[in-house]
């Protein structure tokens, strides 16, 4: 496990506030290797999320370098940028994301429309997603027939569907019981052991344990943890 897939350096973001001008990150370095799972753990307002969206590919450092899959992308534009996200990054949401009025094989389609593939291969590479994440039965049903875990197993079966360099999961349990929580966990370090990158999102420590590396964010600078 050598290769950086994900390589930020000095990483800094401001936000003009009427006329003062407030850093949100500071000095940001966060070097992640292919197959790492890694949690960044922060409370609210600590810049864990501003930090999520510039790894997301979906805001701009105001200084600073970012490297993934060994390519620049600091300076792309909008067009390139949206172009790399759907290639290299799959999207995990607290509230799942998807289309109510689509079945679970149709939402777990639709980053693959967007790739050019033919329908017949579209339709077999979700099917083979969503049969990985334990729906196989379920691939008909709208997410108001599915449970809570269901749809974020559908949302997870959507982020793979690419075949990304790292699923990015923001609050993945955070809309649900905490039973239901750790068997997304579970499936998390299934992933994981299968070689998946995990950058995961969360103020829990419990759920961040999960992970194979914790990094603590704080007043927008980042920490590493010592799990015992």
């Amino acid at each position: 496990m050598s290769e950086s897939v994900l390589r930020l350096k000095d990483i800094y973001k401001s936000y003009l506030m009427g006329e003062d001008e407030q850093t949100v990150l500071k000095s940001v370095d966060l070097d992640i290797k292919k197959g790492e799972f890694v949690s960044v753990l922060g409370p609210s307002g600590s810049g864990k999320s501003t930090l999520m969206n510039i790894i997301g590919l979906l805001d701009e450092p105001t200084s600073g370098h970012y490297s993934l899959s060994g390519n620049k992308v600091d300076h792309l534009d909008e067009r390139e940028l949206a172009a790399v996200r759907n290639k290299e990054i799959g999207f995990i949401f607290q509230q799942f994301q998807l289309l109510q009025k689509l079945s679970a094989l149709q939402n777990t389609e639709l980053p693959l429309i967007y790739t050019g593939m033919p329908a017949k291969e579209r339709r077999k590479r979700a099917e083979e997603m969503l049969a990985r994440v334990g729906l196989a039965e379920k691939m008909q049903n709208r997410p108001n027939q599915l449970s809570g875990g269901q749809q974020q197993r559908v949302a997870i079966a959507r982020a793979l569907v690419t075949g990304p360099s790292i699923l990015l999961a923001d609050e993945p349990t955070g809309a649900l019981d905490q039973k239901t929580g750790q068997q997304i966990m579970n499936l998390f370090r299934e992933l994981h052991e299968e070689g998946k990158t995990i950058i995961m999102i969360t103020h829990d420590l419990e759920v961040a344990k999960n992970g194979s590396r914790i990094v603590r964010i704080l007043d927008g600078e980042l920490a590493e943890v010592t799990q015992s």
